[in-house]
């Protein structure tokens, strides 16, 4: 989780829009799954037992966790990457929603509570939070990063469809579709045409992709479900200190207020059964 909170400035680091990055992440990280899951003897065996209705989950799942990944991306560039991150952090919330507007999942009014006072938070930082010039932030981009919760929701809900299959071979086959998904946005927005930039990319699509799912179905299973929650929120705490320490984020009185109330709100011990995909 606390790789998952470097995230935003590997890929600002990278100079790459975030389409790029993102086909990026998704090509590097794919391949990689695959050769890990072949090795493991997942791949074949699992590919062979899909059914049609698995099949088309996964592709919609990845179709979803992609467009999530472009919407998030693109939020570090229109307000910063510590805005962006803990806003994206309403997504436990709007898990909640939706499973309950699809799956007819009972809401408590500690949910609604807890949706009220992330909604706060939201306002509070698109009040309060200041851009690295200094200027407000533009809310276009708290809007893209609650678009990108909304989806990376989606997505979650959907894997909770397919915990009978192996994750590695889900995930490599969401990430393969992510690839042939946004290689035709590679016309508009083009790959970095710097040794650094291709290093950061490779960085993000085998550390922070590859690598983290397998640390992640390799440990969140065998971990209590408590502990998970809390070590969840590692990735918006790494990510304001990167962004503060690297960027010089300045952190508002009123965006403080802001944060604290969506980390607050969110903040519960997540379902059994739902597995998360890697951010």
């Amino acid at each position: 989780m606390a790789l998952s909170g470097t995230i935003g400035a590997v890929v600002v680091e990278s100079g790459a829009d975030a389409p790029a990055a993102a086909f990026a992440r998704c090509l590097v990280g794919g391949l990689l799954l695959i050769v890990w899951s072949s090795a493991r003897g997942w791949l074949l065996p699992t590919l062979r037992g899909l059914s049609r209705r698995d099949l088309t989950m996964i592709v919609l799942g990845g179709v979803l966790l992609v467009l999530n990944w472009v919407l998030l991306f693109t939020s570090y560039a229109l307000s910063s990457i510590s805005v962006g991150t803990v806003v994206y952090h309403t997504q436990p919330l709007l898990l909640v929603g939706l499973a309950a507007a699809v799956l007819g999942e009972r809401i408590t009014r500690s949910h609604l509570m807890r949706a009220v006072i992330a909604f706060g938070g939201v306002v509070a930082i698109s009040l309060g939070a200041e851009g690295s010039d200094g200027q407000p932030v533009r809310l276009s981009g708290i809007a893209l990063a609650l678009a990108a919760a909304a989806l990376y929701a989606g997505a979650t809900l959907i894997a909770k469809q397919l915990s009978h299959l192996r994750p590695h071979v889900v995930a490599a086959v969401q990430l393969t579709t992510g690839t042939v998904l946004l290689a035709p946005a590679l016309l508009f927005t083009p790959l970095p045409g710097d040794a650094a930039g291709i290093g950061w990319l490779l960085l993000l699509g085998t550390v922070h992709t590859a690598v983290m799912y397998v640390l992640m179905y390799s440990s969140v299973g065998r971990l209590p479900t408590g502990t998970v929650a809390v070590i969840s929120y590692l990735y918006p705490v790494v990510a304001v200190i990167v962004d503060s320490v690297a960027y010089g984020h300045r952190v508002t009185p009123v965006e403080g207020v802001g944060m604290l109330a969506i980390l607050l709100a969110a903040l519960a011990p997540r379902r059994t059964g739902t597995r998360d995909t890697t951010t």
